[in-house]
């Protein structure tokens, strides 16, 4: 096996930064540019200085809490600081935006520890992802009984019954998968239910509480977005809405990058059920995008250049 220079390493792994950070830039902007259509002046007047501090401020504490998730679990092998792991959170988020569904974070966050924990810190972060799954799906189930059965989206249309039709085919497929033990990230399922059952309770429920307090500040977030845009609907109303638009979100495969996509395609179909304009749900989907993802790419591009490997350094 030929022996790489240190020197043509360093050289790799700055060309590497530069690649993932001038990407992430690239394509950030190529969205914004598809954006062109909104109506910045009318958006703008929307927003008081109190108002956009709470937003910011939103935006603020839905990542606090997604660092401190991550603190939290990686306790189970070292103690890291808060700063040390919002450098891992930002910079491996920066790294797999261009990844389907955020694999890349798994990759990217085991670059920060020495390679015998690479299992582990893979084992992790599926936990931590997997836990914020199951509460948007626990929320999102429980929306969709609450749109089903009061505000009778489901009825005597087609389209919405195959699409829970779908929902249903994915479940069933994600269940098949579960019996037949397929590989995830290395582990069968045997060996990857052995190795959860080793991870402290105490992290799970810390880790379950996290991932409840984040899902429930970034859907009041969008709920707060709609009351500054003026949208009259009931607080029980959106919030059911707004979870199975995260719901249903959540479980089709995309690059993070598309969430704007998805998410504004989703929201636009729920909310246009309940009479809001298109051009609210849509303005406001992009300001959650801006706030909760462009501004943490940027951070996170900083954390990316500064990164040095174990092997590195």
């Amino acid at each position: 096996m030929i022996a790489i220079p240190h020197k043509a390493k360093q050289f790799l792994l700055v060309l590497a930064k530069l690649l993932i950070v001038a990407g992430a830039f690239y394509y950030l902007g190529h969205q914004l540019q598809a954006t062109n259509t909104l109506d910045w002046t009318k958006i703008a007047n929307k927003f008081s200085f109190v108002s956009l501090l709470g937003i910011v401020s939103l935006t603020m504490i839905n990542w606090i809490l997604e660092i401190l998730k991550w603190q939290n679990l990686v306790s189970y092998l070292h103690q890291i600081s808060f700063k040390e792991s919002m450098k891992q959170t930002l910079g491996s988020l920066t790294a797999s935006i261009f990844t389907p569904n955020r694999i890349g974070e798994y990759g990217a966050k085991m670059l920060y520890f020495d390679k015998k924990d690479a299992k582990k810190i893979v084992l992790l972060n599926l936990i931590g992802n997997s836990t914020q799954m199951l509460v948007t799906t626990f929320f999102g189930v429980f929306g969709l009984v609450i749109t089903g059965l009061h505000l009778e989206f489901f009825r005597g249309n087609y389209n919405e019954i195959s699409l829970i039709a779908l929902l249903l085919i994915i479940l069933l497929t994600l269940a098949y998968l579960f019996r037949k033990r397929e590989f995830i990230y290395g582990f069968t399922i045997e060996k990857l239910v052995t190795k959860i059952k080793e991870v402290p309770r105490n992290i799970y429920r810390s880790n379950f509480q996290l991932a409840t307090m984040r899902y429930l500040v970034f859907s009041h977030q969008f709920y707060f977005l709609l009351l500054l845009f003026g949208v009259s609907i009931s607080y029980p109303t959106a919030l059911a809405t707004l979870f199975v638009m995260y719901f249903i979100a959540s479980i089709v495969p995309t690059i993070h990058l598309m969430d704007v996509v998805i998410k504004g395609s989703v929201a636009v179909f729920l909310f246009a059920k309940l009479g809001v304009n298109e051009w609210v749900i849509v303005s406001i989907t992009f300001l959650m995008w801006l706030f909760n993802l462009v501004i943490p790419v940027v951070m996170g591009s900083f954390f990316v250049m500064r990164f040095k490997p174990k092997a590195i350094v």
